[in-house]
């Protein structure tokens, strides 16, 4: 498929394009208040860590946000085990304070559903690895999101994230399997990655379940169960992810 990557700095005029595109991720997702609070701003204020593909016919197919943060900064050195919440707030900490980041984070490859199974994810992880390197970086983490785990969502993700193909020693995961392909060294897990947290009524609308009773909850979509305090009116899910380290 031919396609045309670019920072969405050299084009901003795709932004709108952008927003629109039909994605696979679950409705609960959206609502992670980091995540809510920080995407629009790396638009925003750092574009030229967002690519935008398009196609032959100009039309926006794929993006891929990252961000700069200082890794190596006093109290850090280690990859976060609150992953993609953390690595964005050091981002936009470090960004306020003026200081140099070192290194640099995925924090979302997304393709339009409409061009999936096209190879396009990869594409778009290797467009943000040249990216980085353009930028100076020699590194670039990335908190994954699993993309088979929620087909078992009871299952440890300390085994699944380290899970491997006999025939080829290659992750078990198809998405873990696009960055160790890509040069990537799965490093550990980030146990509390994502954190949503609501009432059951904003559950109940979210995903359709009736949210009534104590205890885990599966989920179309996520990774492990949601826990339900019925009792209390409310539900909580912790997502847990899998930081991949690639150096370039």
């Amino acid at each position: 498929m031919e396609l045309n990557i670019t920072t969405l700095a050299e084009r901003p005029e795709l932004q709108g394009r952008m927003w629109q595109m039909k994605d696979l991720w679950p409705e609960f997702t959206l609502h992670d208040p980091v995540g809510w609070g920080c995407m629009a701003r790396i638009v925003t204020e750092l574009p030229e860590y967002v690519l935008v593909a398009t196609d032959a016919e100009g039309e926006v197919v794929a993006r891929a946000f990252s961000v700069p943060f200082q890794l190596q900064a006093e109290g850090r050195g280690a990859l976060p085990a609150r992953g993609w919440d953390q690595v964005m707030l050091w981002a936009f900490s470090d960004l306020r304070h003026g200081h140099t980041p070192d290194t640099v984070s995925a924090i979302e490859v997304c393709v339009d559903t409409g061009a999936l199974g096209r190879g396009l994810s990869g594409r778009m992880l290797a467009a943000m690895r040249d990216n980085a390197k353009r930028l100076g970086f020699t590194e670039v983490v990335a908190p994954v999101r699993p993309n088979g785990k929620h087909l078992e969502a009871a299952a440890s993700i300390d085994e699944y994230a380290f899970r491997t193909r006999e025939a080829d020693g290659l992750p078990h995961d198809p998405w873990l399997r696009v960055h160790v392909r890509a040069g990537g060294t799965i490093e550990r897990v980030a146990p509390a990655s994502m954190t949503i947290s609501g009432s059951l009524e904003e559950w109940r609308a979210w995903t359709g379940l009736p949210f009534d009773t104590d205890g885990p909850v599966e989920v179309a979509g996520a990774l492990v169960p949601v826990r339900c305090e019925a009792s209390r009116g409310y539900a909580v899910y912790v997502e847990p992810n899998v930081w991949v380290r690639h150096r370039l």
